[in-house]
């Protein structure tokens, strides 16, 4: 694997792994339960075919990571040691057992085997026993009449910004250069306190617009340690990934068609179509419904005791304000694109049609280039883990009047010697 595919690894392993290594610890029971319910999950797995992962490589991974502190690399896939040996039961044949145990709750082991065995799902050279298959559904938690349970259960976050949702809601058209657009309300809020971090109307539901509402949020009330989100195409996003594992924040996706991992968002929708929306007159522009809006927040929503809590969502949200994190002074950095560049012979490189100029020692080099889209003059260069400054646009008028440096190669072939001063390229 390359160095890129190991860190697309890595990432997706994170957020797998994301809640259960964050500052507050799972007690260990609620741990186990959180682990096996991630081993029943389909994933798309970068780089491979298969769509489960046992338990015991989730905890592998959260032991490799804690041991690491913190470190991404500690995620990174090794590679295998055990070619050509015999191996004892592995991840893929257990998956299939636990998979089909799931789908026929009520089969006998023996049965079972003969089924795996029917579809050609235990890897070659593995043999499996009645008590080998005992063990494994054991330590995976399958019982026999639970199998297809599904254990859900309200919570509550016990701190602020310990859990953030976020979700985003159809709005009322607006009016924009005279004619009619849809509006979309981008909201988060703290799942605590039931304080709104950030919500706000935007023309479009992608994810520039998220973002911008995500870095207003994390301004205004610090990071959350846990940030639920849907499972949307936005949010799915490479560029999502890193700003959140930048920060230290735990993504984590709701299963498909499961809306009830963010309940308390979506009742927060119903009050605002209720409540806010319904005396809204028609026809507003962008600018006035936000405006509204943010007048509306306050008397009606943050300052009003909530039905569940029994307080203000202001009241609940300071009573432990001390426990939250400021968002980094250096919060923007968080929020610039990454992409790989190897540089060329004439030391140029392009990003998004644009082409730029790296310096003479990075010729041939893979660099990693950070940046805004906003700002395409500010192209930070990344090369062997360092910052190496930033890239210059390509002004080929003035590269038709500057001298070059010549190598130490080149000077001695003509015999001549090095003005003082002059650093050689190496």
């Amino acid at each position: 694997m390359t160095k890129k595919q190991k860190e697309e690894v890595a990432l997706f392993r994170f957020g797998v792994i994301c809640d259960l290594v964050g500052t507050l610890r799972l007690e260990h029971g609620d741990a186990e339960k959180l682990i096996h319910s991630k081993s029943a999950q389909v994933w798309k797995i970068p780089y491979s075919n298969r769509t489960r992962i046992a338990a015991s490589t989730i905890r592998k991974w959260i032991r490799r990571y804690r041991e690491s502190d913190g470190q991404l690399s500690s995620l990174y896939p090794s590679e295998r040691s055990d070619r050509g040996k015999s191996r004892k039961v592995d991840d893929e044949t257990i998956l299939a057992i636990v998979r089909m145990k799931r789908e026929k709750p009520s089969l006998p082991v023996n049965e079972l085997i003969k089924e795996l065995k029917k579809k050609e799902l235990i890897t070659p050279g593995i043999t499996l026993y009645p008590s080998t298959v005992y063990r494994i559904l054991q330590s995976e938690g399958i019982q026999r009449k639970s199998a297809d349970k599904v254990d859900r259960r309200r919570y509550e976050a016990e701190y602020p910004n310990d859990i953030w949702q976020s979700d985003v809601m159809h709005g009322p058209m607006v009016k924009v250069d005279g004619k009619l657009k849809k509006s979309y309300l981008i909201a988060f809020i703290d799942d605590h306190s039931r304080l709104l971090p950030q919500a706000e109307f935007y023309l479009n539901e992608r994810l520039v617009s998220w973002l911008d509402a995500f870095r207003k949020a994390l301004l205004t009330r610090g990071l959350p340690r846990r940030l639920y989100v849907d499972n949307g195409s936005a949010f799915r996003t490479k560029h999502l990934e890193r700003i959140c594992a930048s920060l230290g924040i735990a993504l984590i996706h709701t299963p498909p068609y499961t809306p009830q991992g963010r309940g308390k968002i979506e009742r927060f929708f119903r009050s605002v179509r209720s409540r806010f929306l319904s005396i809204c007159p028609e026809n507003l522009t962008l600018d006035d419904i936000n405006r509204m809006f943010l007048e509306w927040i306050p008397a009606n929503y943050h300052n009003r005791v909530h039905s569940s809590t029994g307080e203000t969502p202001l009241q609940r949200f300071g009573r432990h304000i001390q426990l939250t994190r400021t968002a980094p002074a250096d919060l923007e950095d968080h929020f610039r694109k990454e992409v790989r560049r190897r540089v060329t012979k004439d030391r140029t490189v392009s990003i998004n049609n644009r082409i730029y100029e790296a310096p003479t020692k990075c010729i041939g080099e893979q660099l990693r280039l950070l940046y805004h889209e906003d700002r395409p003059d500010q192209v930070e260069i990344i090369y062997k883990g360092a910052s190496c400054g930033f890239l210059v646009p390509l002004d080929l008028n003035a590269n038709s009047k500057a001298a070059r440096d010549r190598t130490a190669t080149e000077i001695a072939a003509v015999g001549g010697e090095l003005p003082f001063g002059r650093e050689v390229c190496k």
